[in-house]
């Protein structure tokens, strides 16, 4: 089926964010892991499989509306150094998909494309959730301080 070409180029860029996302993600949950804070590291690496899912999903829809996913891009990784770094990274490249996200949707909307924009409308659901959870271990690690909130995730059986 020809989809729209605005709509495949959005699709694309939508793309590229969820490639970065995996990235980030898994690196951040390899380095959690390498400092045995397994909660932050199972979180993340949990993140960066529903990344690998969404992408996907959405090369999936790209093929079908007969366009060329294009994973060669990538956006920048925003890479923490310790754990509070970390964190603020990821809310910080949170922040910035969901406008990416929210006129991916309008786009879709506007072209009476409602299979890709019900998709969009998940990830969007998803990644407001996300930023959700690292909102409140910022709050967190302010009530709590730091090395108390560390202590709390290090529990696992790894």
């Amino acid at each position: 089926m020809q989809g729209d070409r605005q709509v495949v180029a959005m699709l694309n860029e939508v793309l590229t964010c969820e490639l970065t996302s995996i990235n980030q993600y898994f690196l951040h949950a390899r380095m959690f892991k390498n400092w045995g804070i397994h909660e932050l590291n199972e979180t993340n690496y949990k993140k960066s499989i529903k990344d690998m899912k969404q992408a996907d999903d959405l090369i999936e829809r790209i093929l079908f509306l007969e366009g060329l996913p294009n994973l060669q891009a990538l956006g920048k990784l925003y890479i923490g150094e310790a754990p509070q770094e970390m964190i603020g990274c990821d809310m910080r490249f949170q922040i910035e998909q969901l406008p990416l996200l929210r006129k991916a949707i309008a786009l879709c909307e506007e072209k009476q494309d409602y299979v890709s924009r019900d998709l969009l409308e998940a990830i969007l659901k998803y990644e407001e959730d996300h930023l959700d959870w690292l909102e409140t271990q910022e709050f967190q690690i302010g009530a709590m301080g730091l090395e108390n909130y560390l202590q709390a995730q290090v529990k696992g059986d790894d």
